[in-house]
């Protein structure tokens, strides 16, 4: 359930398939409770490992792999952070892919924090 303490952050990655970031600035402070992904299109492959960090700083729980297996365009994936998942005012929120599917496919991230 969602609270009015909840605030919502969204970051894109225009290629799941080739290793980089997206980075997101966080308005509030608050803690990462789930971060969501959804898929453009269809990957091959290889799975494609996400990861999450904020200011540099690995969050735990928040990787998600998103499986070439039945991979199609509105796929959900998630990941519910565990620890070191806080962040502060205008802290730096990454997510990282390890490229390592194969397709050029975007991929949109939604970040829930709690405040």
């Amino acid at each position: 359930m969602r609270t009015l303490n909840d605030y919502f952050l969204t970051v894109k990655l225009s290629d799941v398939s080739t290793a980089g970031s997206a980075y997101v600035v966080a308005p509030d402070a608050g803690k990462i409770i789930k971060i969501y992904s959804v898929l453009g299109g269809a990957i091959i492959t290889s799975d494609a490992g996400i990861t999450t960090e904020i200011n540099g700083t690995a969050v735990t729980g928040g990787a998600i792999t998103i499986a070439t297996t039945s991979s199609a365009a509105g796929d959900v994936d998630s990941a519910v952070p565990t620890a070191l998942n806080s962040v502060q005012e205008n802290d730096v929120i990454e997510i990282i892919t390890d490229g390592a599917s194969a397709n050029t496919v975007p991929v949109e991230f939604t970040i829930v924090i709690r405040r």
